[in-house]
């Protein structure tokens, strides 16, 4: 039988890794080794508390989390993202079942999409006299991160706007296409007008799409989409 109260122990000292891997991703862009050895060491007391069995549950936590680092080596190898981030999210699969495991994924795409858009609004290389450019920039930025904060409120169980009650149907999808591309356009100006490549700490991206499941889980109101997607 599944020890639960030790399964919510564990599930709490991964939060505590997760913080720590985002506090040195931040400080000093780096998350430690241990860190992950440790996560990838302990994955299989989290198995046991949960009562996994050896096929096919172990062995398909194990497939998943095989595929995603062999994916996110590809994209290490290409500069894409730091060796620690990579194992961090390997380290996350042995731990999440595999549909958590994408939720978290997603969130982390989100959080470093948005983080990726605001060091390049502050890293512009625009002539003073192209104004409208970097006003669209910065409206794109705004909006991406509004964008992004909303899907993660509605997956971790924030209720929808409900805009169509106050504005009618039309009008609402005629904006919301507006600002799509308002969005789109200001993300072009972004990727185009950089002085420098910013390093993004990927590893404060993962951190936070780990911990938003993990606090939807430990907080049963918040639980949403999130909260019943099998990690409970």
């Amino acid at each position: 039988m599944p020890d639960v109260d030790f399964r919510y122990l564990l599930l709490g000292c991964l939060a505590i890794a997760l913080a720590i891997a985002a506090f040195t991703d931040l400080q000093r862009r780096q998350i430690d080794n241990w860190l992950n050895f440790t996560l990838v060491l302990t994955a299989p007391l989290y198995w046991w508390a949960s009562g996994l069995s050896l096929w096919p549950d172990v062995v398909l936590q194990i497939g998943v989390a095989v595929a995603v680092l062999v994916l996110f080596a590809a994209v290490f190898a290409r500069g894409g993202m730091g060796g620690g981030d990579v194992k961090l999210l390997f380290a996350l699969a042995l731990w999440l079942p595999p549909l958590v495991f994408f939720t978290v994924a997603f969130l982390t795409s989100l959080v470093g999409g948005a983080m990726s858009m605001v060091a390049g609004a502050r890293n512009l290389s625009l002539a003073p006299e192209r104004k409208l450019a970097r006003r669209l920039a910065l409206a794109g930025t705004a909006l991406w991160v509004a964008g992004s904060c909303y899907i993660a409120w509605v997956m971790n169980g924030g209720a929808p706007l409900a805009a169509s009650r106050l504005i009618p149907g039309a009008a609402v999808t005629a904006g919301l296409f507006v600002l799509i591309g308002i969005t789109a356009a200001g993300a072009i100006v972004v990727s185009r007008n950089q002085k420098s490549r910013l390093p993004v700490p990927y590893g404060l991206a993962i951190s936070t799409g780990g911990l938003l499941v993990l606090v939807a889980q430990f907080l049963p109101l918040s639980g949403g989409a999130v909260g019943t997607s099998g990690i409970g």
